[in-house]
């Protein structure tokens, strides 16, 4: 007796499209041929409303979901376990895991940085310009989890303007809606040939409202709808520029809104890089009616960031115990026990970091960078007299390690 095939789908309605007229803005800068082929009528899309979208999803599928969420609030209650949940580490231990997210966010979209780079640009040291376009991407990160108790409009142009404020050229377009068509694929003159063009700016108030009451929605699987309200936002492409950083950054704070985790940022955007391809034909799928394959997805990349997370937690709370083990014998009320767990999720700092982020006076951090470096916990990479770096090598280390990981995941 044969097995009836499994339907994969998850029927959802398609975008729709809506017709207009193009002529390239500034023809003399293309040929009279491409001017030619982009003159004419295109085809916008037109999103369809999600607010009261009923989820038809197979018992594969919702086991599938099932397993990642419980994968997912495992590495929570994991971190919190593993440092405390009055730890002064876990703090840390968050900024490192949403400055992971950020990177792997970003390096979808072809922005990379090192995890050296992202902690010099943290403390103004370095002079890499992708660094600082990621740690915007940190920024908007950062705006996504203080906003998920108000999963708004508003929220979406905040961490939008987080995003952008740090990005030279853009900066005049943070926070704002696009003012102009948009396309994805072929032909800078015009969307004619395009591989997908973005609803017309017109329709995208009404679309991010529409959005938002789907978020919002206490009757939906968190994971099903965390994966459906980052694919329809990246159907409306709201912004010039940031969208699929902006989109993600979305998806943490829905994570956070619905309490599925409470102390970390899920690193899902590394589980998404493992396969980019396959996470955009996603998004295509998406939009011609199938929310299937971005929920596996979603699914995938949870799993894989609550596997290598989990990891990655445990790897820095060893860095860290071997860094207290060198630091035996200094009395228990100096200064370097407080940087201490601050190099978590900050492990290049210089005095003017500590005395801003920790509230040393600049003596007792000069202090406490002495004792550090004298016990081996801190390297000094300057050899500077003025001007001074310390790393923690060891915590650089791990996070080089799990970079290297995901790059060996990667399918290409």
């Amino acid at each position: 007796m044969s097995t009836p095939p499994v339907d994969t789908r998850i029927p959802i309605d398609a975008i729709a499209h809506e017709s207009f007229d193009w002529r390239p803005r500034v023809p003399e800068m293309y040929s009279r041929a491409e001017v030619l082929r982009q003159t004419g009528a295109y085809e916008a899309a037109v999103t369809a409303t999600i607010a009261d979208w009923e989820p038809r999803i197979s018992g594969e599928d919702a086991a599938d979901v099932e397993d990642a969420t419980r994968q997912l609030v495992a590495f929570d209650q994991h971190a919190q376990r593993t440092l405390g949940t009055g730890s002064p580490a876990l703090g840390p231990m968050t900024a490192i895991l949403l400055r992971t997210e950020s990177a792997s966010s970003s390096q979808i979209e072809h922005l990379t940085a090192s995890a050296k780079q992202l902690a010099l640009a943290e403390i103004d040291e370095g002079d890499k310009q992708n660094a600082l376009t990621v740690i915007g991407n940190v920024r908007a990160m950062e705006a996504a989890l203080a906003l998920a108790d108000d999963i708004s409009e508003t929220a979406i142009l905040s961490m939008h303007r987080a995003l952008l404020s740090h990005q030279p050229g853009l900066e005049h377009e943070a926070g704002k809606y696009r003012r102009e068509q948009v396309w994805i694929g072929t032909g800078n003159a015009g969307p004619r040939l395009a591989e997908f063009v973005a609803p017309h700016h017109d329709r995208i108030p009404g679309a991010i409202q529409d959005l938002v009451a789907f978020a919002r929605r206490e009757d939906v699987s968190v994971l099903v709808q965390v994966a459906v309200a980052h694919a329809q936002f990246e159907t409306i492409h709201p912004f010039v520029d940031g969208n699929g950083r902006t989109g993600r950054a979305l998806a943490q704070s829905i994570l956070r809104s619905k309490g599925l985790v409470d102390s970390t940022a899920v690193p899902i955007s590394a589980g998404l890089l493992v396969d980019v391809d396959n996470y955009f034909a996603a998004l295509g799928a998406f939009r011609d009616g199938d929310a299937g394959p971005i929920v596996r997805q979603f699914a995938m990349a949870s799993r894989i960031a609550a596997k290598s997370g989990g990891r990655l937690v445990d790897d820095l709370a060893n860095e860290l115990e071997d860094s207290r083990a060198r630091m035996k014998g200094i009395r228990a009320d100096a200064a370097a026990w407080k940087v201490l767990p601050a190099l978590v999720g900050q492990p290049a700092v210089n005095t003017k970091y500590l005395m801003t982020a920790l509230g040393l006076g600049e003596m007792a951090a000069l202090r406490a960078l002495d004792a550090l470096t004298e016990r081996e916990v801190l390297v000094e990479t300057t050899g500077n007299s003025r001007g001074r770096v310390w790393q923690h090598r060891g915590i650089f280390a791990v996070l080089d390690a799990y970079a290297a990981e995901i790059r060996r995941m990667s399918i290409r």
